[in-house]
């Protein structure tokens, strides 16, 4: 191995690092909730524009140091869309060449990205067949497969070290109420739900970690069920989040709490989501703040007041094709009239 080039690649990431900011916290109350505060982390303002250039960054970092990745040989993900945005984005950074495994159903804005990153979009007809397919080009090409869904939980630094909950609490401590009563994420690989749980049990925070899950994925049967054998016979229509398969970075012990979203719930939550923050936001986020809000209802009928947490995972920008075209929504995902009225309700 060049040990000359591993250097200088890890000095161009920390110094990618240095020259990025925090995220926002958006802080917003609702009159229909007296008491109760409202807080979205802004992970849509990073250089490659989602909560998955947090991951990027770990696990090129992950890799370069275990001895994968490799001067001039590819890397090669298995993505719905934004982890593979922000691979192509960090592969950019250090002239690698970039290969995203992907269905043939990913947002078109997407595939867009990645390849203004430089990388290359294979496809294939069904999520998934993704992981056989990015381990077979990685072996044929001599590159290196970087396998999210097993990393993620271990690629990301828990303790500290800036990650996403460390940044939370910091940006929440003068708020009304510092520890928040919930933090609320969905998963994809499960890093991040990880990351604060791990984070929320270290730091000795009283704060419940709720995660949301998409109405095709495992993840919820198996957090009730813990059968590592379950899969899912049909592919997720909520775009980076969700799984038909249990992932091994999903760790359902730091969980408190999830609930299932219908699809319908998550589309009608991010157009009610839209007015509020004047601006729009991907299909994780409605899948998100749909958790928020069953959450808050609760607190109210018991009483409580205090404070919720849930990420902007990536901007609406992305989905103009798909969560935002009104005929793509009626075809793949059915009538949102039914939610949209019980949010109204709320």
């Amino acid at each position: 191995m060049n040990q000359q080039w591993v250097k200088q690649a890890i000095s161009d990431i920390q110094a990618d690092f240095q020259r990025s900011a925090d995220t926002h916290l958006i802080r917003f109350e609702l009159p229909s909730f007296p008491g109760i505060f409202f807080y979205l982390k802004d992970e849509s303002t990073h250089p490659s524009g989602s909560l998955k250039h947090r991951l990027a960054r770990s696990l090129f970092l992950y890799g370069l140091c275990n001895g994968w990745i490799k001067q001039n040989r590819p890397v090669i993900e298995a993505s719905s869309g934004s982890t593979a945005v922000s691979e192509a984005y960090f592969a950019r950074l250090l002239g690698l060449p970039f290969i995203a495994v992907m269905p043939e159903c990913t947002a078109r804005r997407k595939i867009e990205q990645i390849t203004f990153y430089g990388g290359r979009c294979h496809f294939v007809g069904h999520s998934g067949l993704i992981y056989e397919e990015a381990t077979r080009l990685a072996e044929e090409l001599d590159g290196h497969y970087m396998d999210q869904f097993t990393y993620a939980e271990r690629a990301t630094y828990w303790r500290g070290n800036n990650n996403i909950a460390e940044s939370i609490f910091r940006q929440m401590a003068r708020e009304p109420f510092a520890e928040p009563d919930y933090i609320v994420m969905s998963a994809g690989t499960g890093g991040t739900s990880a990351t604060l749980g791990r984070y929320i049990r270290y730091q000795g925070h009283d704060t419940r970690l709720v995660v949301t899950d998409p109405e095709h994925s495992v993840f919820h049967d198996y957090y009730h069920q813990r059968d590592p054998l379950l899969t899912g016979d049909q592919a997720g229509r909520i775009e980076g989040i969700g799984r038909p398969r249990v992932e091994p970075s999903f760790i359902a012990d730091v969980i408190h709490r999830m609930i299932k979203v219908p699809d319908a719930a998550s589309i009608a939550a991010l157009y009610w989501l839209e007015p509020i923050l004047g601006r729009r936001v991907g299909g994780s986020t409605g899948t998100n703040m749909w958790g928020v809000l069953q959450l808050a209802r609760e607190m109210r009928a018991q009483g409580r007041r205090g404070a919720i947490v849930t990420l902007l995972c990536d901007s609406g920008e992305r989905y103009q094709d798909t969560y935002y075209n009104p005929a793509w929504v009626r075809e793949h995902i059915g009538d949102t009239a039914p939610w949209v009225e019980m949010l109204r309700d709320l």
